[in-house]
């Protein structure tokens, strides 16, 4: 019994508390900046969010992200795993297809890309398609008086590739996009 209780303790030890720890500081040396959460802070310093978790932008003088089904709450990621026939997420979807097309009436239904309109399995994802961020950029233009051209230069400076140049598609994380816009002149 003494026996079970000490090899309990011992591995509680190292399981709980020196393997985690240990993996931080190697973390902290490694990559630091993912180790504190890949964090995004403006000019002034301020942490304005994760480069990980997508937010919501209501203000039409920003690009829009996903939809996200957990209101971008990064406690509880998930989705509602709903089939394309169910009510609600059609409805749903019907309306922020309305939404996205009043606020952006330059743009037809037809070249609304499903990123807009979908939420990821998380919930959470901070990335479009190059495509949805270009669709907004007419309203971008019109709300904040930029020059066009400066917006797509924009995007396409934020656009990542392919990750190992094979896995998933191009991809444009929204709040970067986002700080780089208040960053333009």
């Amino acid at each position: 019994m003494l026996k079970n209780l000490r090899l309990a303790v011992v591995l509680l030890l190292i399981c709980g508390i020196v393997y985690p720890l240990g993996m931080t500081g190697i973390a902290q040396i490694i990559m630091p900046e993912k180790a504190e959460g890949s964090l995004l802070k403006n000019e002034q310093g301020k942490v304005i969010g994760s480069k990980l978790i997508g937010q919501q932008f209501k203000d039409p003088r920003y690009f829009t992200g996903r939809v996200s089904s957990i209101n971008y709450d990064a406690a509880g990621s998930g989705s509602g795993n709903y089939a394309p026939s169910n009510q609600d997420m059609i409805d749903r979807t019907k309306k922020d297809l309305a939404m996205f097309l009043k606020e952006n009436p330059s743009i037809k239904k037809s070249e609304v890309p499903a990123d807009l309109l979908t939420n990821s399995g998380s919930g959470l994802d901070p990335h479009i398609s190059p495509m949805a961020a270009k669709v907004q950029v007419p309203r971008i233009s019109k709300e904040r008086n930029i020059d066009e051209q400066k917006l797509y230069g924009l995007i396409k400076k934020h656009t990542e590739g392919r990750q190992m140049g094979v896995f998933g598609d191009q991809r444009v994380n929204v709040l970067e996009l986002n700080a780089g816009l208040d960053q333009l002149k």
